[in-house]
């Protein structure tokens, strides 16, 4: 029972550092998108911030539906 936790785990941890290899790759990608769309000298700064804004919504969106129910079923 032990090494079957274990090895769940252990499945985790590597879906996760997979996730954050996912995660970055796309970061670099919109990054580069906004530098195209909105070269350095034309308010390039303000689409990053809009961009860090908006991600970081999704993300406390998406782990409060992830964790909310079965925080309340503890």
């Amino acid at each position: 029972m032990l090494r079957e936790e274990i090895k769940q785990q252990t499945k985790g941890y590597i879906m996760a550092g997979l996730g954050l290899v996912a995660g970055l790759a796309w970061n670099e990608a919109i990054k580069s998108l906004i530098e195209y769309l909105y070269p350095l000298d034309q308010g390039s700064l303000l689409a990053k911030f809009v961009y860090a804004v908006l991600i970081t919504v999704f993300v406390v969106v998406f782990s409060t539906y992830l964790f909310g129910p079965e925080e309340k079923n503890k």
